[in-house]
Order: structure tokens, then C-alpha cells, then sequence
């Protein structure tokens, strides 16, 4: 009997999941390296869509111990993967939010003290290792550095160019139309269409102070349609800081979860997503989330 891959990948969502890397991780904290190491491990807690590092204690140049403080309460976003998908935290979920049985811990440096940065999972196959809240340093994988979360090796994104006719409008008004889209295709996401600049009309569209970073394509920065209520934030652009995102440096895409787009000539539905609603504070891509 076949397999469908997908159905495999979303039956693991209920269980503590991790994978080794052959990277070179360091965390850092004030200019200096707290972990430094080619053995970290890439660990998924239950629920969760993107990763984080846990590394080994004989790797961690800092002092672990119990929370000087009281946990606040930590705000879980959910939401299903797709229309038939397990249930998972949306990123916006922080480190705090735990979904596997552990113990949280304080991370004391030179710099001071970390709290709940840290969390030692009661598994034995992550027995002498803590996973780190990402938020709480800043991280290179080998001498490059890495924003948003880590990678995950598992989610794929492909960029390709496309002569087909793209027309995107909200509320009766043409906002774009091209021949000249990059189509990207990301692991679990829908199709995003990147329209050049020339193809969109600015004139119509107000920059928005919002940024947000995705760990595959860079930071985003936005634009919103003012003369519709759904038009907030509804398009984005990222930076040149990732060269395997050089395809669509610079241009634009909107969220198809929110406009109308048509493919020559056929309207495409209206995919479901966390993006789905005007209020997400986050981004479009990197793993529901990530940005």
C-alpha cells in the first residue's frame, strides 16, 4: 500500500521529535559564545512546527539553574495544518509554553541571568541535553547568521518563474497584474506569488512600519491597501540577505488567504491558513510562522 509522506510527517505532531546536525551552532550572548558546538541536536516539542537547538551540557558555557522567578502566563495560539492537518501552536506560542514533560531552568552568564531559557526534556533519548530558547541569544550556524528559528531540514522552499497571467484585486479593485511571477513553493504552505514592483500598483498601497524575519528568505517589510478593512499588512517584500531567495528579491506578494488571484483567468480559492486573519502579527512563511 502507498504512503502519502505528508500523512506520515503530520502523525508525528503529538510526540517529542528531534534530528542531529552536522553544524556548527553557536549561541551567543553579548558578543560571546555561550555554546559552541558540531553535535547540537534540532528538537520539535510536541505540537510545534518549527525547531529549536538543544545542545549537550558539556557544550553549554554557562550555569543552569532552578527559575528565580515565578512563570507568567504564556498565550497559546493554535491552529490546524491545512483543512485536514493535525492541531499545532502557531509560533507565536513562545518558549515558554512546554508541550513535553521537563524541567525549566535559568540560564546564568557573565552577561546575567536568562530566565526560562532553558528546558531539560525528561526523555531518556535527550537525556543530557537542554533546548534553548532561540529568542534568547543570537545564533550562527557555521559563520553564518541565523534569524527567526532554525532551519528545518525537513521543509523545503522552491522558487520558480512562471508566464502565466497573475491578477491579484480586493474588493473589486485591481491591485496587480504580471506575466512575469516567481512562484514559490513551501513545504505545508500555500503557493505565494512574487510580482515585480512594475506589476503592482504602489500608488494605490501605503508602506507599513511592520517587519518580520523568515530564517529562509530574510526580512520582510510590508505594504497595506488603506480603502479596504481586510487590506492591512495584505503584502510583503524581503531583503536581499539570503542568496538562495535571490529570485524574489525585491518583489511583492500579497496573501492569497486574503485577496483574489486569478490564474489566467481562473480564480484560485482562498487557501486556509493562520494568515488568514488581518490581525496575525507574524509572517507569511518559514513554517506557519516564522517571520
Amino acid at each position: 500500500m502507498a504512503t502519502k509522506l505528508s500523512e506520515v510527517l503530520f502523525s508525528t505532531f503529538p510526540d517529542l521529535r528531534y534530528q542531529p546536525t552536522e553544524k556548527r551552532v553557536r549561541a551567543m550572548v553579548g558578543g560571546m559564545a555561550v555554546v559552541d558546538t558540531l553535535h547540537a541536536l534540532l528538537v520539535w516539542e510536541p505540537k510545534r512546527v518549527t525547531p529549536v537547538y538543544a545542545v549537550s551540557d558539556v557544550d553549554l558555557r554557562a550555569e543552569l539553574a532552578p527559575p528565580g522567578q515565578q512563570a507568567g502566563d504564556v498565550t497559546e495560539h493554535g491552529f490546524r495544518m491545512g483543512l485536514e492537518g493535525p492541531q499545532a501552536l502557531d509560533p507565536r506560542t513562545s518558549f515558554g509554553r512546554h508541550t513535553a514533560a521537563g524541567e525549566e531552568l535559568d540560564v546564568v552568564t557573565s552577561h546575567g541571568r536568562l530566565p526560562r531559557a532553558a528546558f531539560r526534556p525528561a526523555d531518556p533519548d535527550l537525556a543530557g541535553y537542554v533546548v534553548l530558547d532561540f529568542n534568547a541569544f543570537d545564533w550562527l550556524e557555521d559563520d553564518e547568521e541565523i534569524i527567526g528559528h532554525p532551519r528545518d531540514p525537513f521543509h523545503r522552499v522552491d522558487i520558480r518563474a512562471s508566464s502565466l497571467t497573475v491578477e491579484v484585486g480586493l474588493d473589486g479593485v485591481t491591485l496587480a497584474a504580471t506575466n512575469g511571477a516567481q512562484l514559490l513553493y513551501e513545504t505545508m504552505l500555500p503557493v505565494r506569488y512574487y510580482i515585480p514592483p512594475s506589476d503592482v500598483r504602489l500608488d494605490l498601497m501605503e508602506e507599513s512600519p511592520k517587519r518580520t524575519v523568515c530564517p529562509y528568505k530574510g526580512q520582510a517589510r510590508y505594504w497595506s491597501y488603506p480603502d479596504s478593512a481586510q487590506g492591512r499588512n495584505i503584502a510583503w517584500s524581503y531583503d536581499r540577505r539570503y542568496r538562495d531567495a535571490a529570485q524574489i528579491h525585491g518583489l511583492i506578494s500579497f496573501y492569497n488567504e486574503r485577496v483574489d488571484v486569478s490564474v489566467d483567468g481562473v480564480l484560485q480559492t482562498r487557501p486556509v491558513s493562520p494568515w488568514s486573519r488581518p490581525d496575525r502579527s507574524d509572517g507569511p512563511g518559514g513554517g506557519p510562522g516564522a517571520r
